[in-house]
């Protein structure tokens, strides 16, 4: 079902070039459909703000229940940004207060890059704690994404996530542990995700504290899961939201960090992502970097697009399927009633009957 253009907001442009249904605001109010409101909590640095807006509105805009998907961007002025992406901001996403008193029928929290040991040091800490602290009370569900998962079991479980020796970052197989739940109904068995991540929490963790673990992987441990109640915290640890190029261009912004002398090593390659034909090129990249010995006056770019040819997506399809399921189950316990979100004669801790 398609989204609302609710306003200029440039990437709803960009999505219908892709070829992604969004209708005007004028051509839904003659639709005879029924309204669902999501919000976007954007806390991506500015590099990547506008690509994870897009990738957002694409799994909400891939959901095939009957709805008008109206989507609310909204940030944090505490997160640093140079003035062209405040400007964007000021443009185009709401403020979360005028939001509460309009109500949502539903969160996505977005990820951010970790700068602080202890995420609670995190500039963004403190009015994440708020969003979480509202949304636990007044919407039907929150679906998390990598750091903001971590937020989340801390502040309402008291997870704690561990850095790990070496960044997980790649394409992981996972496997699904719980055909049995709604959130995973008709989902491929085994599936890819990426990860891009240095600090994590495990499976072990979240089920010792009464979570449901929907799917994990050998290598990369959690994938996704659920808050106890089965619906009220969607929960990944991986990033069903990428694009095929997402993990492309983080290399490629690892490769610049090392040319300007921020990173000691030359970054090793994602997981499972880059293959033969695409690490020739790389490799050949490489060489040239290392023989410029620090003067990099004559480096030809990085084969950014060359490359982008090259590398796949092998998770969207199931990413965009679990979405659409969480979105249909918004769609079946959500009631917009006076700009707040009640339940239909349905109990609270467990919305979706698992536990009965």
């Amino acid at each position: 079902m398609p989204l609302i253009a609710n306003s200029n907001l440039p990437s709803f442009d960009r999505l219908r070039e892709e070829g992604q249904e969004v209708l005007a605001p004028g051509r839904a109010q003659h639709q005879d459909i029924r309204e669902l409101h999501i919000g976007i909590l954007n806390m991506m640095p500015d590099a990547a703000l506008e690509a994870t807006e897009r990738q957002f509105l694409r799994l909400v805009g891939s959901c095939n229940r009957i709805a008008q998907f109206h989507t609310h961007l909204f940030t944090f002025p505490e997160i640093p940004r140079e003035q062209k992406y405040r400007d964007h901001i000021e443009a185009y996403y709401q403020d979360f207060q005028s939001l509460k008193r309009e109500g949502l029928d539903a969160i996505i929290l977005s990820g951010a890059n970790p700068a602080q040991s202890r995420i609670e040091d995190e500039p963004f800490w403190h009015p994440l704690m708020e969003v979480i602290e509202w949304a636990n009370e007044n919407v039907c569900s929150v679906m998390c994404s990598c750091l903001a998962t971590h937020a989340v079991v801390q502040k309402l479980w008291g997870i704690h996530r561990y850095k790990l020796a070496d960044k997980r970052w790649g394409v992981y197989s996972n496997r699904i542990t719980s055909q049995k739940h709604p959130l995973t109904a008709n989902i491929n068995t085994r599936f890819d995700a990426p990860h891009s991540h240095v600090y994590e929490v495990n499976a072990n963790q979240l089920m010792e504290k009464g979570l449901f673990v929907l799917a994990e992987s050998k290598q990369a441990d959690l994938h996704l899961a659920v808050s106890p109640d089965g619906l009220r915290f969607l929960l990944f640890q991986g990033h069903p939201e990428y694009d095929a190029v997402s993990l492309l261009k983080e290399y490629k912004r690892e490769i610049v960090r090392y040319i300007d002398g921020i990173r000691n090593s030359y970054p090793p390659y994602p997981e499972n992502y880059f293959f033969e034909d695409s690490r020739e090129i790389l490799e050949h990249y490489k060489q040239s970097v290392e023989r410029a010995r620090g003067d990099y006056r004559d480096l030809l770019p990085f084969p950014e697009q060359e490359l982008s040819d090259l590398v796949d997506n092998t998770w969207s399809d199931t990413g965009k399927a679990i979405v659409n399921n969480w979105l249909g189950l918004v769609y079946q316990v959500a009631d917009r009633e006076r700009g707040k979100v009640f339940m239909k004669g349905v109990d609270p801790a467990d919305p979706l009957g698992l536990r009965s």
